[in-house]
Formats: structure tokens, sequence, C-alpha cells
């Protein structure tokens, strides 16, 4: 007697279509479609899960470099002095220091301006 694995079959492709929710037509309801939709989903996800980082941190310097030039300066002068002031802050809060709150930015470029 052959086996057969209906119940595994069953098993994974519930487990792609649950994954394909939301999705329209075929790609939702059809099992092949269904399951390439989901694998290229994942490929994507995982690739912008990386690249979201190399944006985050590109608009970060781009957030920075406004409010130095703002400031009469420029943004690789300015990351130049806090490294020889000394002053250990990530560009993530320098933009959110740029942003949120100009005057302790603007205080802040004028310490490692002194130093």
């Amino acid at each position: 007697m052959r086996v057969k694995g209906g119940l595994q079959t069953k098993k994974r492709h519930k487990k792609y279509l649950a994954m394909a929710k939301g999705y329209r037509a075929g790609r939702r309801t059809l099992y092949r479609s269904a399951r390439e939709g989901v694998e290229r989903g994942l490929c994507f996800a995982y690739r912008d899960r990386k690249a979201r980082k190399r944006d985050m941190r590109s608009l970060w310097i781009v957030r920075i470099s406004a409010a130095a030039k703002a400031l009469g300066t420029s943004y690789s002068r300015l990351i130049d002095a806090l490294k020889k002031a000394n002053v250990a802050i990530d560009r993530k809060m320098l933009s959110e220091l740029a942003s949120t709150d100009p005057q302790s930015f603007a205080s802040l470029v004028k310490a490692t301006q002194i130093a």
C-alpha cells in the first residue's frame, strides 16, 4: 500500500494560502499562484529589511546636513568636529535633535565649533 501524505500536503497548502491573505484574484485562492506570490514577497521582505537600514541612514544624513547648513557649517565638518570633541552621538539622534529641537542642535554645533 502506498503512502499519499494528503494531510501534510493540505497543511502545507493551507500555510501558503494563509500567508497569501490580502492578495487579489487567484493569487489568494489558487495554491500554485499563492505560493509563487508568497515566496516572491518573502524575498522582497528579506531584501528590503536590509535596504531600510541604508535608506534611514541616508535620510538622517540629509536632515543633519540641512540643519548644519542653516547654521553655517557643512555635514562633514560637523561630524569631524563631533569626533574631535569626543561627542558620542549617533546620526539617528542628531537628526532627531535637528528636526524636533533646533535650539539644542544649535548649541551642540556651537559647542563643537568652540572645541
